[in-house]
């Protein structure tokens, strides 16, 4: 082997230049022409949405950094100046594409299909009047202008937000002279307005976009004056909580704390209209702390992606993909006893191929069976209205004891989760926040149930959230079991997560912050031996991001031993593959398709008698070492579906990117070979499972 220094730079991309480029690929998408017109726009929003929460987070803790004089960067050796001047510069591109897309692409297919949008030069005499009548009753009545002197200054905007900043000419009424006012628009109105059908142009949809009605009719909030001009903005803000683990005493009253002052954090972004003048951004970027490299001017609307909501206002299933119906395995189909399906064997979902329901049923069942004695489950992420905490709550009236590790600090779920953990303490059951300085990342369910006379642990552990909305789109492994060993196992974490207790000796089950990166350690170096005595050797893994450096590094040895290392990552990545001599043997491919990849999956050969995980945890600092997650074994029969999968995904020829030495992603075609994409293959093998 080589003598290389494998902690060098050159040998690290850097992460949010890596965050930037995987949102490109999403971008890509909305390019795609073969897709449905509206599954297009829904990628340029969501391309958008990343974009906002990266600013929120990951540009907002580089600032922060900055201003407490911390500029030393990470692996890849960039400083934290250099960082925010190339994420700026790569930013700008990517949002002069998205509109770039915008006006040229999506606007002009949307009219081909007969949807139009109009503005204040489009608009026909009968829309304008329509729009008036619309914008007096449903819109002024809720809008407060406000002016902007000493006596009345600059009002608290919050994070993304849409206002108008004014200037106006004239006096008021009390005889001042008027120059600028903000114009905030309520969160509670629609940023699409749907227009009605007209003899004018039958067949053809109309829609408009809030800020254009308001930009037209905006005079009208200022009797007496003349409007000079109106320009959108938006502000994006710091939006990390921060809590310090040493000085709460008490965790859900600290984070409504921080919630309350997460919409006013510190400025990193201002966008505003193109055509806004520069004695404006400058007042603007003054009054916000910013500077000009905070700046970013749009041709069109700010803040795209509340153009998905479009998807839902049209019936057009010709534009959209066509519907999936997840498939149930037979053998769960043929019994409508749960327990009776884990005790034939153990149970693997692959979401959203097959049904989330049996996860539902499992805990529906649980909570009505005289012979359950106790549920516990961890909670990160589940949706406001969820099936699961149904369940939970009847369980808890029906006398079971529950008990429920609920994450408070789900990044922008904390509202959602304060509120899920008041209802179920209200009906009994037991509920807890994990261990202060440690996300319950873990997705877990045990069900205790007395049968003849002794006690036995049914079990479901996960890749993905307990959300039933989220697993209609994101790919994930459920595995159902009641193996003696990992119930042990479930029940240890269980006490972790409850009470103070010693570190626990799994039997199956790898788990951080204690064995889970150690272990993946040990495995990659036992390829490398298997490597050296000539026997094949092999590392599979799909992630969601790649950036812990001890396992990059650890990952380059085994490619300098002999290791075929195969990686699956959808987002983050800071290895390099195919560096002559390093990390030749490495291949690094991101899918990105209907489905968002979420599921974590890690493979080794062992010389013949292969072992597979699913996980919850991506291979990150965080997932590692703050982070409580679980890593668990596949058995043999799923062991073999589950690596056919990830054989499928490393043959998509379609949705799939490879990452060159580089760093750029190239895209991958058929070229002269049949064209494969993985979700379209498995959408197809699991609707004709027979399991």
């Amino acid at each position: 082997m080589l003598d290389v220094n494998l902690k060098a730079p050159e040998y690290y991309i850097n992460r949010e230049l890596s965050f930037l480029d995987f949102n490109w690929r999403v971008l890509a998408q909305a390019h795609d022409e073969s897709l449905p017109l509206l599954e297009r726009i829904r990628f340029l929003g969501i391309s958008c949405s990343n974009l906002d929460e990266f600013f929120e987070i990951r540009v907002a803790g580089l600032k922060q950094r900055m201003e407490l004089g911390s500029l030393s960067g990470g692996p890849d050796g960039m400083s934290v100046p250099e960082q925010l001047t190339a994420i700026h510069e790569r930013a700008m591109a990517l949002v002069k594409d998205q509109y770039d897309l915008l006006n040229q692409l999506v606007f002009p297919a949307l009219a081909a299909h007969g949807i139009q949008f109009v503005n204040a030069k489009t608009l026909t005499a009968r829309q304008h009047a329509w729009l008036a009548d619309q914008f007096a009753k449903e819109v002024e009545p809720v809008l407060t202008p406000l002016g902007l002197d000493p006596a009345r200054p600059f009002p608290r905007i919050q994070n993304k937000s849409q206002n108008f900043i004014v200037r106006l000419s004239g006096k008021d009424a009390f005889g001042r002279d008027a120059e600028l006012a903000v114009v905030q628009v309520p969160r509670s109105l629609p940023r699409i307005i749907k227009l009605p059908q007209t003899d004018e142009a039958p067949g053809t949809t109309h829609f408009v976009f809030l800020s254009a009605v308001i930009s037209t009719f905006i005079a009208q909030l200022f009797s007496g004056m003349t409007v000079v001009g109106a320009w959108q903005f938006r502000v994006t803000r710091n939006s990390d909580l921060f809590v310090d683990d040493e000085e709460v005493d008490n965790l859900l009253r600290a984070i409504e704390g921080e919630l309350a002052q997460r919409r006013y954090g510190a400025a990193v972004r201002l966008e505003t209209s193109m055509d806004c003048p520069e004695d404006i951004t400058t007042f603007l970027l003054k009054h916000f702390a910013l500077t000009k490299d905070d700046l970013y001017q749009v041709n069109g609307p700010v803040n795209l992606n509340r153009l998905m909501s479009l998807y839902d206002l049209l019936d057009r299933p010709d534009l959209k993909y066509a519907p999936v119906t997840p498939a149930i395995p037979r053998r769960v189909v043929a019994k409508e006893d749960i327990f009776a399906v884990m005790r034939d064997s153990d149970l693997l979902l692959h979401h959203p191929f097959e049904s989330f329901v049996p996860v539902i049923d499992l805990l529906r069942q649980a909570s009505t069976d005289p012979q359950v004695l106790a549920i516990k489950q961890t909670l990160y992420r589940t949706g406001p209205q969820s099936p699961i905490v149904d369940a939970l709550v009847e369980a808890a009236r029906h006398g079971k004891e529950v008990t429920v590790i609920i994450e408070l600090m789900a990044r922008f779920d904390e509202a959602a989760n304060i509120a899920l953990a008041t209802r179920l303490q209200e009906a009994g059951a037991h509920v807890m926040y994990g261990v202060v300085g440690y996300k319950t990342h873990a997705k877990l369910i045990m069900v205790v149930r007395r049968e003849h006379g002794k006690l036995r642990r049914y079990c479901h552990l996960g890749t993905g959230n307990y959300h039933p909305s989220t697993a209609r789109f994101y790919t994930d492994y459920g595995l159902f079991t009641c193996d003696e060993a990992m119930g042990e196992d479930l029940h240890e974490l269980f006490l972790q997560l409850t009470s103070p207790t010693r570190v626990a000796t799994m039997q199956k089950v790898l788990q951080s912050p204690f064995t889970l990166h150690e272990g993946l350690l040990e495995k990659a170096r036992r390829e490398m031996e298997f490597a050296r005595q000539g026997k094949p050797a092999r590392i599979i893994a799909k992630l969601n991001a790649l950036i812990e450096p001890q396992i990059i590094q650890t990952l380059y040895q085994a490619s300098m031993a002999g290791v075929k290392v195969d990686l699956i990552v959808r987002g983050i990545c800071a290895l390099r593959p195919g560096i002559t001599g390093v990390s030749e043997n490495i291949t690094v491919r991101s899918v990105i398709g209907r489905f968002l990849e979420h599921s974590r999956v890690y493979y080794f050969q062992n010389g013949g008698e292969p072992e597979l995980f699913c996980a919850s945890a991506d291979w990150m600092d965080r997932n590692f070492f703050r982070r409580i997650e679980v890593c668990f074994p596949v058995g043999h029969k799923h062991r073999e579906q589950i690596l056919e999968d990830l054989e499928t995904y490393l043959a998509d020829n379609t949705q799939a990117w490879e990452l060159r030495a580089a760093g750029e992603y190239e895209r991958r075609t058929p070229g002269d070979k049949a064209a494969i994409s993985a979700q379209t293959t498995l959408l197809r093998r699991y609707s004709q499972s027979t399991e």
